[in-house]
């Protein structure tokens, strides 16, 4: 058989057969193969109290209900008390291996000597997942997400699911990608993985994804470009268009204030005001309406969890 045809073939059958493993979990939650299931999902948790409050705020009053928190962060005592509280917030970790902002830092959980090829001169983790996938060796990527997950669990919180802060375990390379998806089966946990993603990456990244990995539909974040047409305008156009399946859409939320703004100094993207957007625009009736309107049902990582894993 021609090579081409052959990749072309293996590529339809991938897809064909996330779209059936998707249907069959909608089915399993009680919904029809044709709905349109979205988990609004709020990043960086732990990060700061601010978006912590905002968050937690967000999850109460808005339609936010689910989000990821930064093991390694300053601000996750916070959080892990709201989990013991709200133990049915859906709550999963957003693995951390990098540190991109200018003067706030923070480095690995495990201890530096053990994890030497995640760290700079000053023991922070990297500012860029580009040079994070230059030096990290995936044995000392393992130890450190695992670290990550232990502390979770240690401090109370139950992960509902993983994912990857910046995107620093999907984008590299398939071996750290591997790291990311065995600790998913190790744990029982969904880890965060899309359709689009697998079908644009190389035959290496799709080969390591195993029958029972549970891959969702399409994730959907915005862009600096975005933020600067107006983020509720790139909102609305995502849940307008919508199609079916699980779907995830990636927020932030913070409150523009003192303590984002020193943190995002000199980073404007994804800084103080674009979190205070995503807030806006999630507790707005607004957004509500949109959701009724395109007949957008909200989904949880937990409902996903207890589907695929039963737990």
């Amino acid at each position: 058989m021609n090579t081409r045809i052959y990749y072309t073939l293996l590529l339809l059958f991938l897809s064909l057969s996330s779209l059936t493993a998707q249907q069959t979990i909608a089915q399993k939650l009680g919904y029809s193969p044709d709905a349109k299931l979205l988990i609004i999902h709020a990043d960086d948790i732990g990060v700061t109290h601010s978006e912590n409050k905002a968050t937690i705020l967000a999850m109460k009053l808005g339609m936010v209900n689910s989000g990821s928190i930064m093991m390694p962060c300053p601000w996750v005592g916070e959080i892990a008390a709201f989990a013991k509280e709200r133990p049915d917030a859906d709550l999963g970790l957003h693995l951390t291996l990098t540190s991109e902002w200018e003067w706030m830092k923070w480095g690995p959980v495990a201890s530096k000597d053990q994890v030497p090829s995640l760290v700079n001169s000053q023991g922070f983790f990297y500012d860029n997942c580009q040079t994070f996938g230059q030096k990290a060796k995936p044995a000392e990527v393992a130890i450190e997400l695992r670290a990550q997950i232990e502390k979770a669990f240690s401090m109370g919180i139950n992960p509902s699911h993983f994912d990857a802060h910046m995107g620093c375990l999907i984008f590299n390379s398939p071996e750290v990608f591997e790291v990311y998806l065995k600790l998913g089966r190790e744990y029982k946990i969904p880890v965060m993985v899309d359709r689009f993603f697998l079908k644009a990456s190389s035959q290496q990244f799709r080969d390591k994804m195993k029958p029972g990995d549970l891959i969702v539909e399409k994730t959907y974040t915005a862009e600096p470009k975005d933020f600067e047409s107006g983020m509720a305008a790139y909102y609305e156009k995502v849940l307008t268009n919508l199609t079916t399946g699980v779907q995830v859409l990636l927020i932030h939320t913070a409150f523009d204030d003192a303590e984002m703004q020193a943190l995002s100094v000199n980073h404007p993207e994804w800084g103080a005001a674009w979190r205070q957007a995503d807030f806006d625009f999630f507790t707005s009736d607004k957004c509500r309406q949109l959701l009724k309107d395109n007949n957008i049902q909200l989904l949880t990582w937990r409902a996903l969890q207890e589907a695929a894993y039963g737990k």
